[in-house]
């Protein structure tokens, strides 16, 4: 942890202060989202389709709005776009702590996750062109933070669940106000490019092949990198036969990331070039679920499900911050916030798409009686998008010229 600080200590202002916002906005949203499900079926008495539309409305707010968001940052600047998503995300939160109704929790529901495609792709396109030639060191503990948040959010929530969930909501809410306070005066600004035209930057990163297949290609990694949250949490749970499987599983994954990533990634760029980085942190993650294609009994399914999760989490510490700084590039310095949104909406898309597959492969390994049929599938998906990463940089499809200035 003490070679963490030192690194954080070596960056600028800004990059500290962006450091911060991510961990306090996690800590925000992960103090609440967990706990939304179980708040509109059980204390609302709302049916599970509806609780699902309404988790549903924030994810595609999110996701269909990413690469409006980054557009915008690319040409009013990163601050205002920050701050704006800031402002939102602390108005959706305490209006699901205020109201009850369901079109009134649809709304919320959707600022909240507009929000996100707000501050989200400016806060990293910030982020990268305040590091320079020190992104992947910066993304690197810009991940540290990142799983602080989502290690520490869950508990704050926990504890605050003992009063009520309108409670949740409403510190959740002044935690966003604050923030967007604070960083109203303390982050500067950086000006924004007028000439970015919405339409001509968009026409731009549609015809850049090599970026869209990067950013296909890398959708197999936020497939296999979201079973922290639905397959794997199912078969520990399973395992264990409660929720202590479920909580060692996040506290090993948040836990390495938060303490290992650092360390890890100096090691690897020591070694490897980004492309094997990324090739070789994929191919991990897909080798990851090996454990669990032979089948044991539930003491020893537990330890083989925690031996995949610290797997994943490995291979994503390896690609994260290499892949961040590739999406960097593809933006050059003037769009860099554009081709953030663009990558996180088909991110998005990829993992609706793999999740839906995947379900449905877990459906079927239980009809079928072949419960390895989903560790085989996401082994296969992890593998094949390693091996395409690999040709893809075989092929020079890395040196492509970043973005032209709009």
């Amino acid at each position: 942890m003490r070679g963490t600080l030192a690194q954080v200590r070596s960056f600028n202002r800004p990059v500290r202060l962006l450091l911060v916002n991510q961990l306090t906005i996690n800590i925000g949203f992960y103090m609440l989202m967990p706990y939304l499900a179980t708040y509109l079926t059980d204390d609302l008495g709302l049916a599970v389709w509806v609780a699902g539309l309404v988790l549903g409305v924030r994810n595609l707010s999110q996701q269909g709005m990413f690469l409006l968001g980054g557009s915008l940052a690319d040409r009013v600047g990163y601050k205002p776009m920050i701050l704006a998503g800031l402002v939102l995300r602390t108005a959706g939160f305490g209006l699901l702590g205020l109201v009850q109704t369901v079109p009134a929790l649809i709304v919320a529901s959707a600022l909240t996750g507009l929000a996100g495609a707000l501050f989200n792709p400016a806060a990293r396109a910030y982020l990268a062109q305040e590091a320079g030639e020190r992104k992947v060191e910066a993304f690197a503990v810009f991940n540290v933070f990142y799983q602080c948040g989502i290690l520490i959010g869950p508990i704050i929530g926990l504890l605050l669940q003992a009063a009520a969930f309108q409670m949740t909501c409403l510190v959740a809410a002044g935690l966003f106000g604050l923030l967007a306070a604070a960083q109203a005066k303390a982050l500067p600004a950086r000006p924004g490019n007028p000439r970015a035209r919405l339409l001509k930057v968009w026409r731009e990163v549609a015809g850049n092949r090599p970026f869209l297949l990067f950013a296909v290609v890398m959708t197999g990694s936020y497939v296999l990198n979201f079973q922290i949250y639905l397959s794997l949490p199912i078969e520990a749970r399973r395992a264990a036969g409660g929720e202590l499987g479920v909580a060692l599983l996040f506290a090993l994954s948040g836990g390495l990331a938060a303490f290992g990533q650092v360390r890890l990634t100096q090691w690897v760029k020591e070694r490897w070039e980004p492309e094997q980085a990324m090739g070789r942190g994929l191919w991990l993650m897909g080798a990851s679920f090996l454990p669990l294609v032979v089948p044991l009994p539930p003491a020893a399914t537990l330890a083989a499900v925690l031996l995949t999760a610290l797997l994943l989490t490995l291979g994503t510490m390896i690609l994260y911050p290499f892949e961040m700084a590739t999406v960097a590039r593809f933006g050059g310095d003037h769009l860099v916030g554009t081709y953030y949104g663009c990558y996180n909406t088909i991110s998005g898309l990829g993992i609706a798409a793999g999740n839906l597959a995947i379900g449905a492969a877990l459906d079927a390994a239980r009809s079928l009686t072949l419960p390895a049929l989903p560790w085989w599938t996401l082994l296969s998906l992890g593998w094949a998008c390693a091996a395409v990463l690999f040709t893809l940089s075989r092929t020079g499809q890395f040196r492509q010229e970043p973005a032209a200035s709009q």
